[in-house]
Parts: structure tokens; sequence; C-alpha cells
């Protein structure tokens, strides 16, 4: 059986093992988690690509303002996770983040995580537009 994420490839070529994580690209707070988030997940097989990315919106079957709601997350498996879940699910597959994990188990935990992951997503722009270094265009001439 070949899996949707074996079949996805990034620009230079390459598959993904375990799954793809999918980001903002156009966010760069996103931008930075999603580098950080790299060093993690990319030994442990995963892939990390642009939700803007034409074949992504396909292969999720999600309208674009849908899409970029949040960060997405698909499985060699084909499972595909969103948001909070997405998070605790790549939590699940590193050895020093099972405290997450165990407590995203425990009775209406996970309800309180999606909300917060909404909070935080739907004020990134702010996030990132305060935390973006200023682009080199706009620094002063000398």
């Amino acid at each position: 059986m070949i899996s949707l994420c074996s079949e996805m490839t990034d620009s230079k070529g390459r598959r993904a093992r375990a799954g793809w994580l999918f980001f903002d690209a156009d966010c760069s707070f996103c931008i930075a988690l999603a580098r950080r988030m790299a060093r993690i997940l990319v030994p442990r097989g995963f892939a990390l690509a642009p939700l803007q990315d034409r074949r992504v919106a396909d292969l999720l079957g999600l309208p674009r303002e849908e899409l970029l709601r949040e960060m997405r997350v698909l499985t060699a498996q084909g499972k595909r996770y969103g948001g909070a879940d997405a998070v605790i699910f790549l939590a699940s597959r590193v050895w020093w983040a099972w405290p997450l994990v165990a407590l995203a188990q425990l009775p209406g935990v996970m309800p309180l995580l999606r909300a917060a992951y909404r909070w935080i997503a739907a004020r990134r722009s702010c996030a990132a537009a305060c935390a973006a270094p200023a682009p080199a265009s706009a620094a002063p001439q000398r």
C-alpha cells in the first residue's frame, strides 16, 4: 500500500519516513517554531513543509482558509492531526515529552489544550510581528 506521505516530496525530492509537519510559511512565528521542531523531528523521520505548497490542500482535502488555521501533521499511515492534537501526536514520538502526553490523557485537559492552541494561533500574527527581525531591505542605508 502506498501512503500519501510517501508520494509527497519536498523541494529537494526527499520523502518523509514517519510523516509530514505542515506549517504556515508566511508567519515568522511559525517559521521559527518549525526550525526548532525540525531539529527534533527530522531525526525521527518527519519532514517539514509549508502549508502553502500547492499540493498540501489537495493532500489534506482542505480549503485554503481552513488549511492555514493551524499546523497540520500527516502520518506515513495517512492519519491527520491539526493544532493541539498535532502537538500531542508529535510529543508522543519524542521520549522526553512524555509528561505532556500524559497530561493530555487526563480528563478535560485536551479541550483546554485545544482552546490554548486556538488562542495562540489567533494571535500569532501579533507574536510574529513583535518577534520578527526587521527585513534586510528595511535596514537603514549608510
